[in-house]
């Protein structure tokens, strides 16, 4: 039986936990976003969810890697100007939080703590530990949920989109954050009695 395709977003937290397991970081931005380039830009756009490897050993080179919304490489080594400061983190975090503006989604990997974390809407929407067992196995379940909920905060979504997620709320190493994660506790009391 063949394989399901993975989505861009599977992919880029696939990589992203594999990069931080070895203690390194690296930051994805997926939408548009002003940038300018650190390195000369050898590497032809290609569609990243066909060549993980490859995103993978681009996403190594200092910046970011910008992919466009149909999900082809735009540039790598980037350097986006950071226009907000993600407190208590580095430069990479705060270009992450300039980059997650409108509909863009970003991924970044912090080599530090060995996390990932997704950001859309200028806040952070989830983090996944890297460093938990098992962890790769939840990342379906991830995308499911960041569909539910618009990779955003639920707000005007009503709670029955987020039922099927419910279970995401309980897998070892994930955090979610903002509104989504008050909605999914609230479920959770519901649907345990």
């Amino acid at each position: 039986m063949p394989s399901k395709k993975m989505s861009l977003e599977e992919v880029l937290i696939q990589v992203g936990l594999r990069i931080a397991k070895r203690g390194e970081g690296a930051l994805f931005v997926v939408g548009d976003v002003q940038y300018g380039t650190l390195v000369n830009q050898t590497v032809p756009p290609f569609k990243v969810i066909d060549n993980p490897k490859l995103l993978e050993s681009l996403a190594l080179i200092d910046g970011a890697v910008i992919i466009d919304k149909k999900g082809f490489l735009k540039a790598y080594g980037a350097m986006i100007k950071s226009k907000k400061v993600f407190k208590n983190y580095g430069t990479r975090h705060s270009a992450a939080l300039s980059a997650a503006q409108g509909d863009n989604l970003v991924v970044i990997i912090s080599e530090e703590d060995r996390k990932v974390k997704i950001l859309k809407d200028g806040k952070l929407v989830m983090q996944l530990d890297a460093l938990q067992k098992d962890v790769e196995k939840s990342v379906p379940g991830i995308v499911n949920f960041l569909e539910a909920v618009g990779a955003g905060t639920v707000g005007a979504l009503g709670t029955s989109l987020l039922a099927p997620a419910l279970g995401l709320a309980l897998l070892p190493g994930v955090l979610v954050f903002g509104s989504a994660y008050y909605i999914i506790k609230i479920l959770h009391k519901k649907y345990a009695r």
